[in-house]
């Protein structure tokens, strides 16, 4: 397979990815609602999307990655647009504002996806730095009759939309099913219909985070923050537009609604917010799906250190991220200890022909002409990739790929003589395009961590100051059990703490008996 093939939850089918005006490709993901600490779930959205980004600019394509951040409007009931902003709620917990928290909990989660070795994207918009793009696309709306106001409230009209487009195109849902599973909430008087969302909130006196608009002082509801961001950022159509499962209803439905309701005013037009929609499935733990809300969900903090009763051991970010790729991002993935350490074991063995790979890149005997037989298919290693690629981005094939030539290049590495017995052009290929593969496009991290080439691993780096910090929030709260064991922990992964009147200093000594 030559060509890039996506699953488009939009058709249902596979589809030949053609953007819109290549080389450029606009991509937009849902990022995190920063009133806690990130999990598995949030880390599998964000490393199926960071492969995306990756592997389309392998391919030659010059993408603008647009990821926002949630810190305004995401309510507690996020099926019918009711409760309390989750934020808000958070802050009132911690007796801080709101802005603090949302600061916190957004370097929090920078951290944790740096440790992952995620880039990051080309923008990152926040929804409370918008709202003057927010208040122009609901007076658009409202212009084209798809949205009213209520009691200093806006709500979308699902009815009045549903004339016009299919509402559900998306999910698949219809709504005359959806009026039957929508109960009654206080405060949907103001609604001409309970399936109206909103658009903007009215503010009540004691709301914290409140703004001026044309319909009174408020704040943006949380579907219209995607659009309005998407839209500046990437134009009224863009191609792929990125999630989690979960989100694909009601918020990935409101985006497609809000963006026809405001852009293409005549159903001939009807061209959706973005061309290919692309989810990934969801982490589970016991079958449940993983998540805050629900109270099963276990931080990518807590992964790093080992602190939570369902771990058995601390995991190191390389051994998440591959647990999350060897999957393909449209299947469910289940959390188990043994799972994660299946995946430790096997990223360890890859890391170990990656740093094979690097020592015989530049080796081999250029007056050998044939390939010999235990070289096998290796040479179509990279092809063989790019068609798991290819085909609807299957990370897992690729590892699979990738064990099938990992012993050889380990066996090449130990083995000088055989160097001589293959032409250096294939073996530098093989090299090349499995340290490509390892590092650049499934941007994983060698074991060894520390060092690479001399290099400091600056992943490595961010983990461990993350330890550390929890290590010195431990003692200021006099929690030296838990201090020693994050100092413990480090040292079974060969980093040595060193504490002096400066601070806290740390070396990588692998060769180091614990």
């Amino acid at each position: 397979m030559n060509r890039l093939e996506i699953y488009n939850t939009l058709t249902r089918t596979k589809e030949v990815f053609q953007p819109l005006n290549p080389p450029f490709v606009g991509m937009y993901v849902c990022g995190p609602t920063v009133y806690g600490h990130a999990h598995l779930g949030h880390a599998r959205s964000a490393l199926t999307f960071d492969v995306v980004f990756r592997y389309l600019k392998y391919l030659g394509y010059q993408v603008r990655y647009v990821r926002n951040v949630t810190d305004v409007g995401h309510l507690t009931d996020e099926v019918h647009g009711e409760g309390e902003d989750k934020l808000i709620k958070q802050a009132r917990l911690e007796k801080l504002e709101p802005m603090e928290v949302a600061q916190r909990f957004t370097d929090s989660y920078h951290r944790d996806m740096d440790a992952l070795n995620n880039l990051r994207p080309s923008i990152e918009p926040r929804a409370s730095g918008h709202i003057p793009e927010q208040i122009s696309m609901i007076r658009e709306i409202m212009d084209k009759g798809f949205a009213y106001e209520s009691n200093g409230s806006v709500y979308f009209s699902v009815r009045k939309y549903n004339e016009a487009y299919p509402y559900g195109i998306l999910s698949g849902r219809k709504v005359e099913d959806l009026m039957e599973g929508y109960r009654e909430l206080e405060g949907q008087e103001e609604k001409h219909d309970r399936l109206d969302f909103a658009l903007w909130k009215k503010a009540d006196s004691g709301h914290i985070m409140q703004w001026d608009s044309p319909w009174g002082v408020g704040f943006p509801g949380w579907h219209i923050e995607c659009t309005a961001m998407s839209t500046k950022y990437l134009g009224p159509v863009f191609d792929i537009h990125g999630g989690g499962l979960d989100l694909m209803f009601p918020h990935h439905e409101a985006e497609v609604a809000q963006a026809n309701a405001a852009h293409h005013p005549c159903a001939h037009e009807h061209r959706n917010e973005a061309r290919y929609w692309l989810h990934c499935n969801m982490i589970t733990i016991g079958g449940q799906k993983m998540g805050k809300s629900l109270n099963n969900s276990i931080s990518l903090h807590q992964f790093y250190s080992g602190d939570h009763q369902a771990l058995d051991k601390a995991y190191p970010p390389m051994a998440i991220r591959f647990f999350v790729l060897q999957g393909h991002y449209r299947s469910t993935l289940d959390f188990s200890n043994e799972g994660l350490t299946a995946a430790w074991k096997a990223w360890k063995k890859l890391s170990l022909a990656y740093e094979a790979a690097l020592i015989i890149r530049d080796k081999g005997n250029p007056s050998v002409i044939s390939v010999p037989e235990f070289f096998g298919d290796a040479e179509s290693f990279g092809q063989r990739c790019s068609g798991s690629m290819n085909d609807d981005l299957n990370t897992a094939k690729v590892i699979a790929e990738m064990f099938g030539v990992q012993g050889l290049l380990q066996k090449l590495s130990t083995e000088p003589s055989l160097l001589n017995q293959v032409p250096a052009e294939a073996i530098q290929a093989l090299a090349q395009d499995y340290i490509t593969w390892f590092s650049d496009i499934l941007g994983l991290l060698p074991e060894s961590g520390g060092e690479v080439n001399g290099r400091k691993d600056e992943a490595l780096a961010g983990l461990v100051e993350i330890l550390i910090q929890q290590r010195k929030d431990a003692k200021a709260a006099k929690d030296f059990e838990k201090a020693d064991a994050i100092r413990k922990q480090l040292e079974a992964l060969h980093i040595y703490l060193k504490d002096s009147r400066e601070g806290v200093s740390w070396t990588y000594e692998p060769d180091r008996e614990i």
